[in-house]
């Protein structure tokens, strides 16, 4: 399998969709089953759809406050919108009521990008409102036009998963046919030497995987299984894909969803989540390629949606 290689930081494959379709089958399930990480060329995105969504978040964030602050959350627990420096502690997510709120501010929108869409029973939550700032007008096009690319994108490593797992290519279609994905752009400031906290405090994600795009600043650590926190180096040349609770869940742990983080740093940093998500309703449970014989799931069933809901309004 083809690896990024970087002097004193960890090495990831890479899932290439120009090579056969056994090789892409065999690279997946081994960087899925060994750190639950891999990359993606940057270039599997249009460069002018994702440039534009790039430098727009720039835009962004080189607003002042005020007008931020204009779309901010409009309410605790808001699933869009502009999360202000401090205001959320990814950690608390896995329970740790000590964790120090993180060192970054976000910009998050939500399906409504993929169009619309009338909320079933339930899904009203998730389909609240994206917000979007009347200071930047051309963020909007932008970001809807790189949330749909990464959605096809998405659909295809779902193809190349399903086969991984010793399933139908299209196995996975009916759980993800009105996905809840949202996407959100970061900015972490510069870290006061004084400050102990980290900017992304360790956590999983909470759906199937993300597909992350950052700038040449490193700071982000992966825990391996002998619980030792590595380095993934910066590559702005490529996506790094990290899988879910949700696929954890589904392969009954075969596949990691593997604690992260974002550590201190001197310098600035950006970087862009596309969250993907299966349904709202989808039921979550242990896939029948993932049980051994006489084994019993590791996971309780659960729906996706009311999941996600309550992982992210731990953390706000």
């Amino acid at each position: 399998m083809p690896t990024r290689r970087t002097r004193g930081s960890l090495e990831l494959g890479v899932i290439d969709f120009d090579a056969a379709l056994d090789n892409q089958v065999e690279s997946m399930d081994r960087a899925c089953r060994e750190l639950g990480f891999f990359r993606l060329p940057i270039d599997i995105v249009t460069a002018h759809v994702r440039d534009a969504a790039w430098s727009t978040a720039l835009q962004f964030f080189a607003l002042a406050d005020e007008a931020k602050h204009a779309i901010a959350f409009p309410e605790p627990g808001y699933p869009y919108g502009y999360s202000p420096f401090r205001a959320e502690t990814l950690a608390r997510s896995l329970d740790d009521s000590e964790a120090q709120p993180d060192l970054k501010e976000s910009l998050s929108v939500g399906p409504d990008c993929g169009g619309p869409r009338t909320p079933l029973p339930g899904e009203e939550w998730i389909c609240s409102p994206s917000l979007w700032p009347d200071a930047v007008p051309e963020l909007r096009e932008a970001w809807v036009a790189y949330y749909r690319e990464l959605s096809g994108v998405a659909e295809r490593l779902l193809r190349v998963m399903a086969l991984a797992l010793d399933l139908p290519g299209a196995y996975f279609e009916p759980f993800v046919d009105r996905p809840i994905t949202s996407m959100r752009a970061i900015r972490y400031p510069v870290s006061p030497a004084s400050d102990t906290a980290l900017r992304a405090g360790a956590h999983t994600d909470y759906g199937t995987f993300t597909i992350l795009r950052t700038d040449d600043v490193p700071g982000l650590e992966v825990q391996d299984r002998a619980g030792r926190w590595l380095a993934i180096a910066p590559d702005p040349d490529c996506f790094v894909v990290n899988l879910g609770d949700t696929i954890a869940q589904w392969t009954n742990d075969r596949w990691r969803s593997t604690l992260h983080r974002v550590v201190p740093g001197a310098s600035e940093r950006h970087s862009f989540a596309f969250f993907h998500m299966a349904n709202w309703d989808a039921r979550i449970e242990c896939l029948p390629t993932c049980l051994d014989p006489g084994s019993v799931p590791n996971h309780e069933p659960i729906e996706a949606g009311p999941w996600l809901m309550r992982k992210f309004q731990s953390t706000v």
